[in-house]
């Protein structure tokens, strides 16, 4: 992901003291000319670079930090069906028809990641097996309908109704009313994923660059894309910054809300302590605003994440501010340490949709952002209708996206992030009554 902020030195996360991958990614240094330049080195930008050079394209991408240094490298490592929130509010914009499309791709989008972990066998702790988690008897019946819906829509994968007394097959605590186990989504190690998609690009003759933040764009026919270092220059441009664009793009960053969410990583359990909290290995997730969600590393920690904050103040103690979440879940793990701590940014649109298209003033920059949540299956969707648009390919999907308007938040950068925190306050209030 691409930053403006100073402070790009990597996060101590579980993932980074973990990965499996050692890139060599040096500096944009001189210029340089190729088909197509891309900004940011999260899976959005990694994917697209990929898409690209195996249709023949060359590619540079310049990434601020490190690859996987935002939200790429931080989340959950869930990785859930679907594209988006409450998609059939846009069929007066592309139709009964479109909406479906839309929902079809969401489920399209976890195989993609599926074959590209098997096409490059990318050693990432693939585990299938995911649970939503019912905070009130109210989610049960969104669950019928939503389980309804998906084998209208051709969904093959085992699909169960957990009733309150056998959620304890599932998740051991007393949280839950029940829950909704799904075969066909499940949890990974996403920035070993992502490394080694990005290993990938680089033995497709993707040159990616670290360290190499963009301070301006030339606009035309060509752009030009500068960095402290040096400039590329190409026929085409895509802008896959998400959370973390800041005012390279105004036009961009302004419909996209940069969102805090925070995640705790316990020390080993054991197999014994750790099957006795999530006995199926699945990744869970709850249904509230402020969502709690979590899943077993491969090495039986907890990582245990949530707490979605719009304030743009991050908690000075991670772990403190987490751990009460996770003893709320799982009392049983008072005596626990935490091992790990570590936030980050993920991009939330106003009308929680991707947004993915290319700029009305200028044809030739592409972009894609906004996943609100579902960055995993949502970016490898999007890299797939950006590598079809960007390589003049005609793309239903690509023009689906791009149909779909997005507002600009009010109020500007500096007050788009209290007034949204405003309106997460109101509703959790609701949450309650």
């Amino acid at each position: 992901m691409l930053s403006q902020s100073p402070q790009l030195t990597p996060v101590p996360s579980w993932y980074r003291a973990t990965t499996n991958v050692d890139l060599t990614c040096p500096p944009l240094a001189g210029a340089v000319e190729a088909d197509v330049c891309i900004v940011g080195g999260g899976f959005t930008g990694v994917n697209t670079a990929i898409e690209l050079a195996e249709r023949g394209l060359s590619v540079v991408l310049l990434e601020a930090s490190h690859i996987g240094w935002g939200a790429s490298g931080r989340n959950g490592g869930q990785l859930i069906r679907g594209v988006g929130h409450g998609l059939d509010q846009f069929t007066n914009v592309i139709g009964a028809q479109g909406v479906r499309d839309l929902k079809l791709m969401g489920l399209e989008a976890v195989q993609l990641v599926k074959g590209r972990v098997e096409q490059y066998a990318i050693d990432c702790n693939l585990v299938w097996g995911y649970c939503d988690l019912a905070n009130k008897a109210q989610h049960m019946d969104d669950f019928q309908a939503d389980k309804e819906e998906l084998r209208s829509l051709g969904y093959q994968h085992e699909m169960r109704l957990i009733a309150r007394e056998d959620i304890r097959q599932v998740v051991n605590s007393d949280f839950y009313v029940g829950g909704m186990t799904d075969m066909g989504s499940g949890h990974l190690h996403p920035l070993n994923l992502l490394l080694g998609e990005a290993a990938a690009a680089q033995q497709l003759g993707v040159q990616l660059c670290e360290n190499s933040r963009v301070t301006r764009i030339e606009h035309g026919s060509r752009v030009k894309v500068h960095t402290a270092g040096g400039t590329v220059t190409a026929g085409q441009l895509v802008l896959a910054g998400n959370a973390y664009l800041g005012d390279l793009q105004p036009q961009l960053s302004g419909k996209v809300l940069p969102a805090g969410s925070y995640v705790i990583a316990t020390e080993p359990l054991g197999e014994d302590l750790a099957r006795s909290l999530i006995p199926q290995n699945m990744a869970l997730c709850d249904q509230r605003v402020a969502l709690d969600y979590y899943r077993l590393s491969a090495d039986n920690r907890l990582i245990f994440g949530g707490a979605c904050h719009y304030s743009g103040r991050d908690p000075k103690d991670i772990a403190g501010y987490m751990r009460p979440k996770m003893l709320r879940v799982f009392p049983q793990l008072a005596q626990t340490r935490i091992e790990y701590q570590w936030g980050g940014m993920i991009g939330i649109g106003a009308n929680r949709l991707p947004q993915v298209g290319k700029l009305a003033d200028h044809p030739n920059v592409f972009y894609a952002q906004a996943y609100a949540g579902h960055g995993i299956n949502a970016t490898h969707l999007a890299a797939k209708l950006l590598g079809e648009a960007v390589s003049g390919q005609a793309s239903h999907g690509f023009e689906l996206f791009d149909r779909v308007p997005h507002m600009t938040f009010p109020g500007g950068k500096h007050l788009r992030a209290p007034l949204l925190a405003l309106g997460m306050a109101w509703e959790q209030m609701k949450e309650v009554f």
